[in-house]
């Protein structure tokens, strides 16, 4: 007969041999998105830059960007930005803060309906004070701060201090990188961004987590064990755990890509990059630290050293 259940097979993949060749492509990406950030900055959105943001869609057919351009460059509003989104008959308009105050900025919006006409349905409209917009950026780069020192404590008080050492550098890894993603190609930088780095220092943590879950528990039972080869069986088995949940979530995240419009454009991009190297960041980055800064294992004893495997494997 046939058994009726069979034992689920764990791959046997040596991270730890490919370990310095992710640290050297870690440590390259972290490079670049600091050059990135220093050189080019963000592309600081209404939330962060101060401005006025007015949602439009033209009610007869797809709207003409270059028409419209032309008409509302005369008006002697300074940078006035429009983009295209969603349907062909959408669009985002992007005023510069006027001087004058409230006043000013109601006034400028009235200017663009009124030389726009009937032909655009308005449909939002939202002002940003510069105060506010640098308020947030500080609340924004303090909450980041805090969640990876909170992460890393964490981690600490649950593990050891090594484990939270790994974890706050994975972390910090992928943190670096997004916001490098997002200077490199100048996609806007807005709160529901701001809001997906934090989501991605979550999710980083979880899956690192379960990771060094399984080490620990590996540790304990395999005192004598290699510790590159201990690294390894971890990794391999979680792997199907880690693979099934960067999927799912992926999928999530590219049906708000192609479906959630401009709005949710910024998150979907940070969402997707964050999963990736979220994941790559567990396996190749927060695992092998440990193999320089080793927890402290148990004392062996001398029925563990009779038990043990003599390859280091079980």
């Amino acid at each position: 007969m046939r058994p009726l259940i069979t034992l689920r097979r764990i791959p046997d993949i040596d991270f730890m041999k490919m370990h310095k060749l992710g640290f050297v492509l870690s440590l390259i990406l972290t490079l670049i998105s600091i050059g990135a950030f220093i050189e080019r900055g963000l592309n600081y959105g209404i939330d962060f830059s101060g401005g006025t943001l007015i949602e439009a869609r033209s009610v007869s057919g797809p709207a003409d960007l270059a028409t419209m351009r032309s008409q509302l460059d005369g008006l002697g509003l300074g940078d006035v930005s429009l983009q295209g989104f969603g349907t062909p008959n959408d669009v985002l308009i992007r005023l510069a803060r006027q001087p004058g105050g409230d006043a000013a900025q109601e006034q400028a919006v009235q200017t663009v309906k009124q030389k726009l006409g009937s032909s655009v349905e308005y449909r939002r409209t939202e002002v940003v004070g510069p105060k506010v917009g640098g308020e947030l950026i500080r609340a924004g780069a303090v909450a980041t701060i805090l969640a990876l020192c909170a992460i890393a404590f964490y981690v600490w008080f649950r593990f050891e201090w090594p484990f939270g050492v790994g974890a706050m550098l994975s972390t910090l890894h992928d943190t670096i990188t997004t916001i490098g993603l997002f200077s490199l190609l100048q996609i806007e930088f807005n709160l529901t961004t701001l809001a997906a780095i934090l989501t991605i220092a979550g999710y980083s943590v979880n899956d690192t987590v379960v990771i060094y879950d399984r080490m620990r528990e590996t540790m304990r039972r395999y005192k004598t064990m290699d510790f590159k080869t201990l690294i390894n069986k971890s990794l391999n088995e979680t792997l199907s755990r880690t693979i099934l949940t960067v999927s799912t979530v992926a999928l999530m995240v590219l049906s708000l890509l192609f479906l959630g419009g401009e709005v949710l454009r910024g998150f979907s991009i940070a969402m997707l990059w964050g999963v990736v190297i979220g994941t790559y960041s567990s396996l190749f980055i927060a695992a092998p630290l440990l193999y320089y800064i080793r927890p402290k294992r148990a004392p062996v004893k001398e029925d563990d050293k009779a038990a043990a495997p003599a390859s280091g494997t079980p």
